[in-house]
Protein backbone atom coordinates (compact mmCIF):
# COMPACT_ATOMS: atom_id res chain seq x y z
CA UNK A 1 0.00 0.00 0.00
CA UNK A 2 1.07 3.34 -0.92
CA UNK A 3 2.04 5.89 1.63
CA UNK A 4 0.33 9.08 0.20
CA UNK A 5 0.55 12.91 1.50
CA UNK A 6 -1.95 15.25 0.57
CA UNK A 7 -0.32 18.83 -0.06
CA UNK A 8 -2.70 21.81 -0.73
CA UNK A 9 -3.08 25.36 -0.62
CA UNK A 10 -6.00 26.89 -0.36
CA UNK A 11 -6.91 31.13 -0.86
CA UNK A 12 -10.35 30.72 0.14
CA UNK A 13 -11.14 27.50 2.02
CA UNK A 14 -12.57 25.60 -1.22
CA UNK A 15 -9.64 23.57 -1.65
CA UNK A 16 -8.78 23.05 1.82
CA UNK A 17 -11.98 21.03 1.95
CA UNK A 18 -11.34 18.91 -0.84
CA UNK A 19 -7.93 18.34 0.58
CA UNK A 20 -9.44 17.36 4.32
CA UNK A 21 -11.80 15.37 2.48
CA UNK A 22 -9.41 13.14 0.62
CA UNK A 23 -6.75 12.75 3.08
CA UNK A 24 -9.35 11.46 5.14
CA UNK A 25 -10.81 9.31 2.64
CA UNK A 26 -6.89 8.46 1.40
CA UNK A 27 -5.69 7.98 4.72
CA UNK A 28 -3.18 10.24 3.65
CA UNK A 29 -1.29 12.79 5.50
CA UNK A 30 -1.40 16.34 5.18
CA UNK A 31 0.26 19.72 4.20
CA UNK A 32 -1.14 22.66 3.74
CA UNK A 33 1.12 25.06 1.91
CA UNK A 34 1.01 28.65 3.63
CA UNK A 35 2.32 31.72 2.10
CA UNK A 36 4.52 33.85 4.10
CA UNK A 37 2.39 36.14 3.76
CA UNK A 38 -1.23 35.61 3.70
CA UNK A 39 -3.37 36.71 0.73
CA UNK A 40 -5.79 39.39 1.36
CA UNK A 41 -9.13 39.84 -0.56
CA UNK A 42 -7.80 43.12 -2.12
CA UNK A 43 -4.66 40.48 -3.17
CA UNK A 44 -7.14 38.12 -5.28
CA UNK A 45 -8.94 40.59 -6.06
CA UNK A 46 -8.32 39.76 -10.09
CA UNK A 47 -10.72 42.51 -11.55
CA UNK A 48 -7.73 44.84 -10.33
CA UNK A 49 -5.04 44.59 -12.80
CA UNK A 50 -2.10 44.83 -10.27
CA UNK A 51 -3.61 42.34 -7.52
CA UNK A 52 -0.34 40.86 -5.64
CA UNK A 53 -2.27 37.24 -7.37
CA UNK A 54 -2.06 38.68 -11.03
CA UNK A 55 1.11 40.52 -10.56
CA UNK A 56 2.35 36.76 -9.36
CA UNK A 57 0.64 35.13 -12.31
CA UNK A 58 2.18 37.22 -14.84
CA UNK A 59 5.26 36.40 -14.23
CA UNK A 60 6.12 32.71 -15.06
CA UNK A 61 9.60 32.97 -12.43
CA UNK A 62 7.45 34.02 -9.59
CA UNK A 63 8.07 31.92 -6.29
CA UNK A 64 5.67 33.40 -3.44
CA UNK A 65 7.55 32.52 0.19
CA UNK A 66 6.27 30.08 1.88
CA UNK A 67 6.39 28.67 5.53
CA UNK A 68 7.90 25.48 6.46
CA UNK A 69 8.49 22.36 4.22
CA UNK A 70 7.32 18.77 4.62
CA UNK A 71 9.35 16.76 6.79
CA UNK A 72 10.58 13.49 4.93
CA UNK A 73 9.10 13.57 2.18
CA UNK A 74 11.14 10.61 1.08
CA UNK A 75 8.56 8.33 2.77
CA UNK A 76 5.75 9.00 0.58
CA UNK A 77 4.64 7.32 -2.86
CA UNK A 78 2.20 9.44 -4.30
CA UNK A 79 2.11 13.46 -3.50
CA UNK A 80 -1.88 14.86 -4.31
CA UNK A 81 -1.23 18.48 -4.81
CA UNK A 82 -4.51 20.32 -4.47
CA UNK A 83 -4.97 24.07 -5.61
CA UNK A 84 -7.41 26.92 -7.03
CA UNK A 85 -6.90 27.55 -10.53
CA UNK A 86 -5.61 30.91 -11.68
CA UNK A 87 -5.41 32.21 -14.85
CA UNK A 88 -6.09 28.97 -16.26
CA UNK A 89 -3.52 27.24 -14.19
CA UNK A 90 -2.03 26.34 -10.48
CA UNK A 91 -1.21 29.29 -7.60
CA UNK A 92 1.85 30.68 -7.86
CA UNK A 93 2.68 29.12 -4.32
CA UNK A 94 2.52 25.65 -5.52
CA UNK A 95 5.58 26.26 -7.60
CA UNK A 96 7.17 27.53 -4.62
CA UNK A 97 6.39 24.31 -3.15
CA UNK A 98 7.31 22.08 -5.71
CA UNK A 99 10.59 23.88 -6.34
CA UNK A 100 11.41 23.36 -2.62
CA UNK A 101 11.37 19.48 -2.86
CA UNK A 102 12.33 17.08 -4.62
CA UNK A 103 9.65 14.07 -6.07
CA UNK A 104 12.32 11.70 -7.96
CA UNK A 105 10.55 8.40 -8.34
CA UNK A 106 6.89 9.75 -6.49
CA UNK A 107 3.54 10.01 -8.40
CA UNK A 108 2.08 13.47 -8.13
CA UNK A 109 -1.84 13.70 -8.66
CA UNK A 110 -2.92 17.33 -9.15
CA UNK A 111 -6.82 18.76 -8.41
CA UNK A 112 -7.94 21.74 -8.07
CA UNK A 113 -10.82 23.47 -7.18
CA UNK A 114 -12.65 25.76 -10.06
CA UNK A 115 -16.02 26.65 -11.46
CA UNK A 116 -14.50 26.76 -14.71
CA UNK A 117 -10.88 25.96 -15.55
CA UNK A 118 -10.10 22.38 -16.18
CA UNK A 119 -6.57 20.94 -14.01
CA UNK A 120 -5.12 20.00 -17.83
CA UNK A 121 -3.18 23.35 -18.19
CA UNK A 122 -1.86 23.12 -13.88
CA UNK A 123 -1.17 19.07 -14.47
CA UNK A 124 1.00 20.00 -17.80
CA UNK A 125 2.88 22.78 -15.51
CA UNK A 126 3.92 20.85 -12.89
CA UNK A 127 5.22 18.50 -15.26
CA UNK A 128 7.24 20.76 -16.59
CA UNK A 129 8.28 22.28 -12.86
CA UNK A 130 9.40 18.58 -11.25
CA UNK A 131 10.76 17.18 -14.63
CA UNK A 132 11.56 13.54 -15.21
CA UNK A 133 11.63 10.79 -13.08
CA UNK A 134 8.25 11.59 -11.75
CA UNK A 135 5.16 10.77 -12.75
CA UNK A 136 2.83 13.46 -12.65
CA UNK A 137 -1.08 12.17 -13.29
CA UNK A 138 -3.53 14.44 -15.32
CA UNK A 139 -5.58 15.63 -12.13
CA UNK A 140 -9.64 16.11 -11.06
CA UNK A 141 -10.82 19.57 -11.42
CA UNK A 142 -13.50 19.43 -8.57
CA UNK A 143 -16.53 21.88 -8.17
CA UNK A 144 -15.62 25.05 -6.18
CA UNK A 145 -18.00 23.07 -3.37
CA UNK A 146 -16.20 19.62 -4.03
CA UNK A 147 -18.61 17.67 -2.30
CA UNK A 148 -17.81 14.65 -0.35
CA UNK A 149 -19.33 12.27 -2.92
CA UNK A 150 -17.58 13.35 -6.13
CA UNK A 151 -14.18 13.30 -3.73
CA UNK A 152 -15.36 9.61 -2.85
CA UNK A 153 -15.90 8.59 -6.62
CA UNK A 154 -12.42 9.99 -7.44
CA UNK A 155 -10.65 8.26 -5.10
CA UNK A 156 -12.58 5.11 -6.06
CA UNK A 157 -11.47 5.34 -9.77
CA UNK A 158 -8.16 6.02 -8.57
CA UNK A 159 -7.50 2.68 -6.96
CA UNK A 160 -4.80 3.40 -4.46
Amino acid sequence: MSKVLVAYFSATGNTAKVAQELARLEKADLFEIKPQQPYTPEDLNFNVKDCRANLEMADESSRPAMVGKVENLEQYDVVFVGTPIWWGREAAIIDTFLDSHSFAGKTIIPFCTSGISDVDKASAHIKGIVGDGVTVDAGKRLGADGSEEEVRIWTELLGL
